[in-house]
């Protein structure tokens, strides 16, 4: 199984960086969990549009050697810890190599959510990139302590 999270942005708040530090230390290495960081496309000399274009050439180039792609968006499935536990034991017996996608600050592009096979929300409430990546991390390693009934997950 390979988990690799790929985001548009490449600068973080040194506290979120410390949060994801701290969650991906504690994923065991058969998780080959990495954070693909892309460089979000200027709005200074296009739309918005055709920034959520450019960024979707970026981030499916970089999720090409994936066999599941799954995209945050606001209007996706919202997934429980419990499903995404579940979700993470079957790309492990499956073997797969997950691209989890977080777009830029315009959103995903209809392409890339075409592409994509399934849309996850995270939340209903709107939160900037950073949040979203560190809150990826965390469930991610949440869905690795319910697995392996480790006492991080309360319920």
């Amino acid at each position: 199984m390979r988990i690799n999270l790929i985001t548009i942005g490449k600068k973080m708040p040194n506290w979120i960086n410390l949060g994801i530090e701290h969650y991906q230390k504690q994923l065991p290495s058969y998780y080959n969990f990495k954070i693909t960081s892309l460089d979000s496309q200027s709005r200074k000399s296009s739309s918005a549009e055709n920034s959520k274009n450019l960024e979707s050439k970026l981030l499916l180039e970089a999720a090409s050697e994936s066999t599941l792609l799954i995209a945050f968006d606001e209007l996706g499935k919202q997934q429980t810890s419990k499903q995404i536990s579940k979700s993470i034991e079957s790309w492990q017996l499956e073997g797969e190599s997950v691209a989890l996608i977080i777009g830029g600050a315009d959103g995903l592009s209809s392409e890339i959510k075409q592409k994509c096979h399934q849309l996850w929300s995270l939340s209903n409430l709107t939160m900037t990139h950073s949040m979203a990546r560190l809150i990826v991390v965390e469930q991610i390693y949440r869905g690795y302590s319910l697995l392996n009934n480790h006492p991080y997950h309360r319920e």
